[in-house]
């Protein structure tokens, strides 16, 4: 089978069969397309003639001008390509016995239950345009949704009765998120006394800013860097540090792992699983703080002032 025809339908099943986002195929698509133009520079044409040794070759050649994350992505790649095609097809694949050292990433920073409650109260709800905000951020935290899916959220989208957002994440795909029954008469309050007080035009978007209009990712980060400041905050709050706050104050409250990751849209568990190590963090930094070593060691340096 001719290379280029075996991606086509490759990327083809991406889009169609696992339904992944057309920022998502085209990213998939720059990989292999590198990965491709270097097999035809060897002469290889076919499926049937790529080895171990070429896809290894490869990755050798892309160190020497790309950082350890680009290579591991470019590896990820490579192997749902061939794993695809050994599926399809029963070609042989070569990836099976390929090691990429992985590349750790780093953790997330989150924000303290206290700076969370300094954030929200910091608003002053008798002002429409600030009620508005408050509702989005809470929102944010309280159900972990990335900015993208709450500013995209449309009034058929939160049903107060019930208490659960119906949620459109990455690739399209919908997940119904609960929402804490102390959010719905603030969101019921916005919904139908401030949102009417907002509204110019006719939509059926849920939250709108002070003008009337969309929220949008600019909004929302400018929003965030106005309230650090005014705040005195050290740390930068992003809209995505409140969903990694989320799902580690979560997991502090007992929640399960795999309960965070339908929360949170993850299709795979390992990119949840990072919360974990942000536990294992804290409670390391609280060993050692805590410890009677660490603690006699103060008494003895505020003893020697």
């Amino acid at each position: 089978m001719n290379i280029d025809e075996a991606l086509e339908e490759y990327l083809m099943h991406l889009s169609l069969n696992q339904g992944k986002s057309e920022n998502t195929v085209y990213s998939y698509h720059k990989d292999l397309n590198l990965y491709v133009s270097w097999l035809k520079q060897q002469g290889i044409e076919t499926m049937e003639e790529i080895t171990a040794d070429h896809v290894q070759d490869f990755l050798v050649q892309q160190r020497k001008t790309k950082q350890p994350a680009t290579i591991a992505r470019y590896a990820s790649s490579i192997r749902g390509f061939h794993a695809d095609m050994n599926f399809m097809h029963g070609f042989d694949d070569p990836c099976i016995n390929i090691e990429v050292n992985t590349v750790r990433k780093n953790l997330p920073d989150i924000c303290s239950v206290e700076e969370i409650q300094a954030l929200m109260n910091s608003f002053d709800d008798q002002d429409p345009s600030q009620y508005a905000d408050h509702a989005l951020l809470e929102t944010i935290y309280a159900c972990g949704l990335r900015v993208s899916e709450v500013t995209s959220l449309t009034l058929n989208h939160v049903d107060l009765n019930t208490c659960t957002i119906r949620v459109k994440g990455k690739g399209d795909k919908e997940r119904i998120v609960p929402l804490p029954s102390g959010m719905t008469g603030f969101l019921k309050y916005y919904r139908d006394v401030i949102r009417p007080c907002l509204i110019k035009e006719k939509t059926n978007l849920f939250f709108l800013n002070g003008h009337g209009r969309k929220m949008t990712t600019a909004h929302v980060d400018l929003l965030l860097q106005k309230k650090c400041t005014e705040l005195g905050f050290q740390k930068h709050i992003t809209a995505h540090r409140l969903r990694h706050s989320y799902a580690t104050h979560m997991l502090q409250a007992g929640a399960d792992l795999r309960t965070i990751q339908e929360i949170l849209g993850h299709a795979d568990i390992s990119t949840t699983e990072i919360y974990t190590h942000v536990l294992d963090r804290q409670k390391f930094d609280a060993y050692h703080e805590n410890h009677p070593g660490q603690m006699m060691r103060k008494l003895k340096f505020d003893s020697e002032k």
